[in-house]
């Protein structure tokens, strides 16, 4: 061919090996706001009628379902639970959470496993209480566990979930002693909130847990009742503040102590309470009043409160008593943004990373 093809030949292998080498030397690129695999962090608060059914869904794909609402009802929650995966595109659970052995939180367990590989189930270990409901439901639970792998979690433990932190902080009676990262401050909420009779059922060991999504935190306590929240949160605030609070036990006033809501100061605070169970008006109140508060979303319009006592149509999914079970979905990013999203009327509202501008409702979408 002659020297000037050999020498074109020279000049552009030396052009592939520099551009080669330059982007050898380029930084990483950062996962960015949907975070690995192009998958968002996201949260479904599934209706299960005044229970607790919450699963996460995080940026690696992996699952983690807080509780499973109740049992029976032809297996309603089960397969509400169901439509949400499938929303979040998962085909399996790699963890259950049981928070507490009451039926509204671990009754669908059965049921749930019929329809979808549950890999791995978490608790706090025995049940404490002396009731028959709750001794059936665990035993249904125990034999139900057989499937998986089981664990039994204590304060301090940690889920391993890629691309989330899911800390433990409550579980059987018991809280973690050392502060987080950050936290540890003195609690002025814990002087004016004083305590209660103790709560001798399941509630008082629930399994309560803080994920965390780089600077998004998010907290579930389950149904932990009024004196437990003053031992986790008095004198010193252990967790520091939050973005997202899922309102304890329902929004009964059993829970939400000021001590604990007011404490970790959520942006935004969300009740699974049902048509007639939860929302109790005192502690709605409490948690509407929560100082930095931008808003609360309800799973149901709570029928003993009255326009008073629930919010506007727009944040909540289920306004009739025998509704079809519609979701709340949020979506965070790894800088503390998030958007929450109302499966019945489409609503849609944007929540800016701390310290900047919260964005205006994106209405129907």
């Amino acid at each position: 061919m002659g020297a000037g093809y050999d020498t074109m030949r020279h000049m552009r292998i030396g052009m592939v090996l520099a551009a080669f080498l330059a982007a050898a030397l380029l930084p990483p690129v950062a996962a960015g706001p949907l975070g690995i695999g192009g998958r968002p962090f996201e949260i479904y608060f599934v209706d299960v009628e005044g229970g607790q059914s919450t699963l996460i869904v995080s940026p690696s794909g992996q699952s983690l379902l807080i509780d499973t609402g109740w049992r029976g009802f032809d297996g309603r929650d089960a397969d509400r639970i169901v439509l949400a995966a499938k929303a979040a595109k998962i085909k399996q659970i790699d963890y259950l959470l049981i928070t507490h052995y009451h039926r509204d939180h671990v009754g669908g367990v059965p049921q749930l496993a019929d329809r979808m590989k549950i890999v791995n189930f978490l608790d706090h270990g025995p049940n404490t209480e002396d009731s028959k409901v709750t001794k059936e439901d665990y035993a249904d639970y125990v034999k139900t566990l057989q499937r998986g792998e089981h664990r039994v979690l204590k304060p301090g433990d940690t889920i391993p979930i890629k691309g989330l932190s899911v800390k433990v902080l409550t579980a059987d009676g018991e809280h973690i002693q050392t502060p987080l990262e950050g936290a540890g401050q003195p609690n002025s909420y814990c002087a004016t909130t004083p305590k209660r009779e103790p709560d001798p059922t399941e509630n008082a060991h629930s399994l309560g847990v803080l994920v965390t999504f780089d600077k998004f935190r998010f907290l579930d306590l389950g149904d932990l009742t009024w004196n437990k929240e003053l031992e986790l949160m008095c004198p010193n605030n252990p967790i520091g503040t939050v973005d997202v609070l899922l309102v304890s036990h329902h929004g009964l006033n059993q829970s939400n102590s000021p001590a604990l809501v007011d404490a970790v100061h959520p942006r935004v605070a969300i009740m699974n309470n049902g048509a007639r169970k939860g929302a109790s008006p005192d502690a709605w109140q409490i948690v509407k009043d929560s100082p930095g508060l931008e808003d609360l979303w309800q799973l149901h319009y709570a029928l003993d409160g009255g326009k008073e006592h629930n919010v506007p149509d727009s944040f909540i999914a289920n306004v009739d008593e025998q509704g079809a079970g519609q979701y709340i979905k949020l979506t965070a990013e790894g800088d503390g943004s998030f958007t929450i999203s109302n499966q019945r009327n489409k609503f849609v509202k944007i929540y800016k990373a701390a310290g900047q501008a919260a964005a205006p409702a994106a209405g129907k979408k």
